[in-house]
């Protein structure tokens, strides 16, 4: 069969370039081996969505659709060193609403999946699992397991860091393992949370609350891994007074709602995320540490950027050809790159233990904190992502 477009992968980032495209001529399969669910009660995977993307939501008409019982805004957070340092930003000194959204992975998975079933230019292959991968001068070749074959101008990879699409397209990806693993979980608090994102830099790593509707907050604990493996073991009572204790009992006591769950962090870079008649999306072509939670934005940011140069096309351009989709490449290399190096570098200020530094550290928290052009900008760019 053929396509102007075939995307391997359903996760986030894919489903909402297929969106994005909701209103081109353009005829485009998505492969995927399974269909988005939903798990009973709260979901402990959740994302920090920047207002830019939510705002990108919006306009490819999903946004509307999400339960805003499920949702929660972030009006303030306090970032906490090591030491006796403290950073804090709020959204009403900064003169907008809220400076982020907190929402479940699997409330978007949903409400995106059903978006890109209602439109009429998209084909949904599923289940679908991907077998061979041909390139050609006019056209890439994906051949199915089931033995069928697609042909696309476009194949966008689109199926997470270990992406099949990129290995078989032998497009590099160099990883940085960090020693560490995200513990994630929902917990029930005694105390109101007041839409306050709460993240400390800790020695044995980086804690963030971040709220939920109601007295409820996810937390994302990135410690080193047997310290990741033990708590993660930790009865349920146990887990949620090692929680509330290393947030030195902001909001009370705890309760868990969702069972603990850790997954292995590491810094991934892809120097070429493009290739004649190919183009990676989301984390496929990246992966960062989560202390910033702009993780997923860099991938909506990816889908908006590379629809939007396909949807400016002329007709008679071809949106497999390497010179256009070159453009993708360097709209998004700066921002990837700005945001990997931040993000590890911040890691690793607070992770080392030399002699002087962790004063130097706190001190330079302090310092930001009373800075409000630094802050402003700090806060423009984390609304604009």
């Amino acid at each position: 069969m053929k396509y102007d477009i075939v995307i391997v992968g359903g996760g986030l980032a894919g489903l909402a370039f297929a969106c994005a495209l909701k209103e081109s001529r353009l005829k485009i399969a998505l492969v995927e081996g399974r269909a988005p669910s939903r798990p009973e009660g709260w979901d402990a995977r959740i994302y920090a969505i920047s207002p830019a993307n939510a705002r990108f939501l919006a306009d490819i008409g999903v946004w509307k659709h999400l339960d805003a019982g499920r949702m929660a805004p972030v009006r303030a957070m306090e970032v906490y060193g090591d030491g006796d340092s403290r950073l804090d930003f709020s959204a009403y000194q900064s003169g907008v609403p809220e400076l982020a959204w907190i929402l479940e992975s699997s409330l978007m998975a949903q409400e995106l999946w059903e978006n890109v079933k209602r439109q009429g230019n998209v084909d949904i292959l599923c289940p679908a699992t991907p077998r061979e991968l041909e390139f050609r001068a006019d056209a890439t070749l994906l051949h199915l397991e089931d033995g069928s074959s697609l042909s696309a101008r476009l194949l966008v990879g689109a199926d997470g860091r270990e992406s099949w699409v990129r290995n078989r397209a032998g497009l590099a990806a160099h990883y940085s393992p960090y020693g560490e693993k995200g513990l994630v979980a929902n917990f029930s608090t005694e105390k109101p949370h007041g839409g306050i994102a709460y993240q400390w830099f800790r020695d044995d790593g980086v804690l963030a609350y971040l709220p939920l509707p109601g007295n409820r907050i996810s937390i994302v604990w990135s410690t080193p891994d047997a310290h990741a493996d033990a708590l993660a073991a930790l009865p349920a009572e146990e887990l949620c007074a090692r929680v509330a204790a290393a947030g030195n009992h902001t909001l009370g006591q705890l309760e868990l709602l969702t069972p603990a769950a850790a997954f292995a962090l590491k810094l991934m870079r892809v120097p070429e995320p493009t290739a004649p008649r190919l183009a990676l999306i989301g984390d496929a072509a990246h992966g960062i540490h989560p202390l910033s939670g702009h993780g997923i934005n860099l991938g909506y940011r990816d889908a908006k950027t590379l629809a939007e140069i396909i949807a400016a096309a002329a007709p008679w351009q071809d949106i497999g050809d390497a010179r256009l989709l070159a453009r993708y490449r360097r709209a998004r290399k700066e921002e990837v790159m700005l945001l990997q190096t931040t993000t590890d570098g911040l890691r690793r200020l607070f992770r080392e233990d030399l002699p002087g530094l962790k004063p130097l550290r706190n001190l330079g928290l302090n310092l930001v904190n009373r800075l409000g052009p630094v802050k402003s900008a700090l806060v423009r760019y984390a609304l604009e992502s």
